[in-house]
């Protein structure tokens, strides 16, 4: 449904609603859950929304609200994309923002493209960053909390290369609704009011973190507090005003490289000569087709393009399409066969995936992994029984060996997607890594942690591990940006994606399975539990499986656990509608994110 609420409105209905909602709300409190839904850890049942000549879906509704106003202007896909992140490194700074990187997924009407905007490791870091004096990794605070884990930003320097090539509005344009949001302020969501409560011993550790997010008696800023943010409404005028130049080679470099040497206990290697030097890039996307739909994904360093891909190719060999969800859940062999495919295809991406500007993929590079005759031997391994943790396959060329990484991959980031009025759409998945990333704030916007989505080791016996830390190298990801297209007509049918760390690949395929294999809605498809396999347990949403499917999985020897599995997947789908092409959007009923379009 289109929301025609202000926003304004939105935010008092927003900021009105207790920290968990019923599932069993009464009729009444359905648009208002929907447009306004509550912190990670709630659930709020979402219907969908449709629109005709434009849509934007984010993680926030003022951040959508941003998006939706580029685009009613005429502004293209692009255009919303930075307006929206704009507004999210203002209202969710524990998941995204300009102290980040991301990968854009981009469909301009002709060309599918891929944009790298991963962040990189600073030109003094060796393969000993994450090892302590005694050889051994660090521990987890160690890696992430403090100037060790900040590589230099992507974000802004993406999105410019992006705008340059297909925004249609003026650059300084798109800052504007988060300028008006920094100045004026905005009120504190349930979200981020929890995970500041949450976080409180680490994030009040900085002063400047400490002196934003919390009152002078320690406690966080409550939820509706007003809270304004004029040293980020600085830096966007900046940036506005004089392009991605004025983050990367000017005062806001600089700040960020002192923040980034002077932490008092982990200082990092990060120097503005770093930032000034960082270079977002486009890349060929990882393309592939699934039965009557090439899906699109995007390449190393991410590795979700190639596991997406393989988990598809795989599960193409079985009949996976023969076991749709009953009222709303996936049956023990529809678990059974997806999470066997999330094995193996987990197995080849904890082992040969990394920056292939560094490192390369086994034989013929991402063909290879992805060659459909090698991805049915794989495959051939899945039998009745669960195989429990699989082994890493052997594609044909491989001329290298790779360790087993040891990275973090924490699951604090944001997704967004938007098609536009000129035929263009695009995903694209943005994260500082960790919640609140590196937990220091600068100039009004938080720093990322991503080096340690690198492995803290840097061999073992198989060898040197492709994902090791190197100077200049780009972490390995997870982020999962994804577009679908139909093979015979040529049109983007689905735009989606998805935060949660190493476990985007499961939430995002959950999506296309849904989608492509069982003919749900897109918003049907997001609103299924979660499910999957990194290669280990059988991890299941929790409270979201009767227990005849927990046992029935146990009795085929799956390891099964089960916990909350907070994705935030956004996605847009192709519908037709009175006879003509229109858009259908879904949002994550476990966050905050709504769709806007008309």
């Amino acid at each position: 449904m289109k929301s025609s609420k202000s926003p304004a409105l939105l935010a008092a209905l927003w900021c009105a609603l207790p920290l968990a909602v019923s599932l069993a709300a009464p009729a009444w409190a359905q648009e208002t859950r929907q447009a306004a839904p509550e912190i990670a850890t709630g659930y709020a049942e979402k219907s969908g929304w449709t629109a005709e000549k434009f849509m934007v879906a984010a993680a926030n509704p003022l951040a959508t609200e941003a998006g939706y106003r580029m685009l009613k202007q005429g502004g293209s896909a692009v255009d919303a994309a930075v307006a929206t992140q704009m507004v999210l490194t203002l209202v969710e700074p524990q998941s995204s923002g300009i102290g980040g990187g991301a990968f854009l997924m981009l469909f301009d009407g002709k060309t599918v493209r891929s944009y790298d905007g991963r962040e990189t490791a600073p030109m003094a870091a060796t393969e000993r960053l994450f090892l302590g004096e005694d050889g051994r990794p660090v521990s987890r605070e160690t890696g992430i909390v403090g100037g060790r884990s900040t590589g230099a930003p992507g974000v802004l320097r993406m999105l410019e290369m992006a705008h340059r090539q297909h925004g249609k509005l003026p650059w300084a344009t798109l800052f504007g609704p988060a300028i008006e949001l920094a100045e004026g302020g905005f009120k504190v969501s349930p979200r981020l009011n929890a995970l500041l409560r949450y976080d409180q011993k680490r994030l009040t550790r900085d002063s400047v973190a400490a002196a934003y997010f919390y009152d002078a008696a320690g406690q966080p800023r409550p939820v509706g507090y007003l809270l304004k943010n004029p040293a980020l409404a600085q830096v966007l005028r900046e940036v506005a005003r004089g392009g991605a130049d004025a983050f990367y080679k000017g005062r806001i470099a600089r700040d960020i490289a002192a923040k980034v040497a002077n932490h008092p206990t982990n200082p990092g290697l990060l120097t503005a000569r770093d930032i000034a030097g960082y270079q977002a890039k486009e890349r060929d996307p990882v393309c592939s087709d699934y039965r009557k739909w090439k899906v699109c994904g995007a390449p190393p360093p991410s590795s979700g393009g190639i596991a997406i891909a393989e988990m598809l190719g795989i599960l193409e060999s079985t009949a996976i399409g023969a076991h749709p969800p009953v009222a709303g859940v996936p049956d023990a062999q529809a678990v059974h066969l997806f999470t066997e495919a999330g094995r193996l295809a987990y197995a080849d991406r904890n082992r040969y995936v990394a920056d292939t500007d560094f490192v390369p993929l086994p034989g013929r590079g991402v063909a290879a992994l992805i060659d459909k005759r090698y991805l049915a031997q794989r495959a051939a391994l899945i039998g009745t029984q669960s195989m429990g943790s699989a082994r890493a396959g052997t594609p044909q060329g491989m001329q290298v060996a790779w360790g087993r990484d040891t990275a973090l991959d924490k699951p604090s980031t944001s997704h967004l997607v938007a098609v536009d009025q000129y035929g263009n759409g695009l995903s694209m998945t943005t994260s500082v890594e960790d919640a609140f990333g590196s937990r220091q704030m600068v100039d009004g916007f938080m720093l990322n942690n991503q080096l340690t989505d690198f492995s803290f080791d840097a061999a073992d016996e198989n060898g040197p591990i492709a994902n090791r830390v190197q100077p200049g190298k780009r972490p390995r990801s997870a982020m999962s940006p994804t577009l679908v297209f139909d093979k015979a007509s040529g049109k983007l049918v689905l735009a989606t994606g998805s935060p949660g760390g190493s476990a985007i690949i499961n939430y995002v395929a959950k999506v296309l399975v849904g989608t492509l294999d069982w003919n749900l809605d897109v918003q049907q498809a997001i609103s299924l539990p979660n499910f999957g396999s990194r290669n280990g347990p059988t991890e299941l949403e929790a409270g979201r499986f009767p227990e005849a499917v927990v046992q029935q999985l146990r009795a085929r020897g799956h390891e099964v656990r089960q916990f909350d599995q907070n994705s935030g997947l956004q996605g847009i789908q192709r519908i037709v509608r009175n006879g003509r092409d229109a858009w259908f959007g879904g949002a994550d009923p476990r966050r905050e994110g709504i769709v806007r379009g008309e």
